[in-house]
């Protein structure tokens, strides 16, 4: 029987990832990925810091488009920043993946494309994994340790989708689509976010650049009942209401209409590992609840879990409870803000309140608004509020000595 130190099932972000620093350190690596081709799951819209491509050595090659402004929309606000210099990159998905899994195989490793994983059983200490390739029949496989990186699914860690426990729920849909010069000039250097009852009642919308005069626009929503709102549209139509009120095209060509599910256990609390498998990635909801933005979150959990599976390989010490405890104290803070903040401004909010929050903004700095947008310190909003604060005195103390 085959048998490999390590497979990671799913060649994500972070189980490519995973798997490539693995491989580099001179572990024999198997990565699964059910998809024959990258290209048929190329669901993540992935807008991130420029610093992203140096943290995780990530060539320019997997960036589709560099931004350097951001502008946020609510119902009736309108707020703009902007840069002489790149800030970030939108990633190519398909090409970020792509690239982990041939930098999987440069080191050593193997990278099998169109495989299904099917379930584990653990006897006599040892771990088999069965899998499944397109048209064969079920095989077996040996490993020392299996690393679930499948993503919401959590298909190794929650054989029985019953016993999952309850998740907070989001639900995105995003379209790929092709304009026309002028169009595409307008925002190819911009992130465009959206919040309000018009663009996104529940969540928000954006839209990104991307290469050959492509844009993504697409629109994510919290599952639950709104304070305010008895019923929203389909999430289809806040997409359509964004290209023909906001972009206000008509002729575009829609290349491709993807969606995804995100389920975030509240508290951090999923199972990180048990009997010989650990989990990363967003099957431990390391995705922001709050932007839904995973991949370099992804990727820091899988380099937090390689320097535990390595002690586990070399020495046969298990301790993944301090994976754990790292993994949390690196994200609980500011992702349990960003759970509260997304269940107030999503489910609670009136529709003034968001566009309230939104003026505000104009008294921060870009600076300010990626920390808050992608660094999650909310703190500095209360910039925004001391400053309204401290005009409105100015104001009136004005008024107070003219009088």
């Amino acid at each position: 029987m085959q048998f490999f130190d390590v497979i990671v099932v799913g060649a994500g972000p972070a189980g490519g990832h995973c798997a490539r620093l693995l491989a580099k350190a001179g572990y024999q690596v198997l990565l699964v990925e059910q998809h024959d081709d990258f290209y048929k799951n190329n669901f993540s819209s992935a807008a991130s810091p420029l610093e992203t491509l140096q943290q995780y050595d990530l060539p320019e090659s997997v960036v589709s488009r560099y931004w350097k402004n951001i502008e946020i929309c609510s119902t009736n606000i309108h707020r703009s920043w902007q840069a002489k210099q790149p800030l970030g990159v939108v990633f190519d998905f398909a090409k970020l993946r792509e690239f982990l899994a041939e930098d999987v195989t440069k080191n050593g490793g193997v990278v099998w494309l169109g495989c299904r994983y099917i379930k584990y059983l653990i006897e006599d200490g040892k771990t088999t994994v069965f899998l499944q390739k397109k048209g064969s029949e079920i095989f077996s496989i040996q490993t020392k340790l299996l690393v679930d990186a499948t993503g919401y699914s959590r298909a190794v860690m929650y054989p029985n989708k019953k016993d999952k426990p309850k998740f907070f729920k989001g639900i995105g849909i995003e379209y790929l689509i092709k304009v026309d010069e002028k169009t595409y000039q307008k925002y190819s250097d911009s992130l465009v976010f959206f919040l309000g009852y018009k663009w996104s009642p529940q969540g928000y919308s954006w839209i990104f650049p991307m290469s050959n005069y492509q844009l993504k626009v697409g629109t994510a929503i919290l599952e639950g009942q709104h304070k305010f709102i008895q019923k929203t549209k389909p999430i289809k139509e806040y997409i359509h209401q964004i290209l023909q009120d906001y972009i206000q095209i008509e002729n575009y060509n829609i290349i491709n209409i993807h969606g995804s599910i995100l389920d975030y256990s509240p508290g951090l609390n999923d199972i990180y590992y048990k009997d010989q498998v650990i989990a990363i990635g967003d099957t431990v909801s390391t995705v922001n609840f709050l932007g839904g933005e995973g991949i370099r979150y992804a990727m820091k959990s899988a380099e937090v879990a390689e320097q535990y599976i390595k002690e586990y390989l070399e020495h046969n010490q298990q301790n993944f409870q301090k994976y754990e405890a790292e993994l949390k104290q690196h994200f609980s803070k500011r992702w349990n803000w960003s759970e509260q903040i997304s269940r107030k401004v999503y489910l609670e909010y009136s529709d003034a309140r968001i566009d309230q929050g939104v003026s505000f903004l104009k008294y921060l700095s870009l600076e300010d608004i990626i920390d808050i947008l992608f660094y999650y310190q909310f703190e500095k909003y209360t910039k925004g509020l001391k400053a309204l604060i401290l005009r409105k005195i100015n104001t009136f103390l004005k008024k107070v000595h003219l009088a």
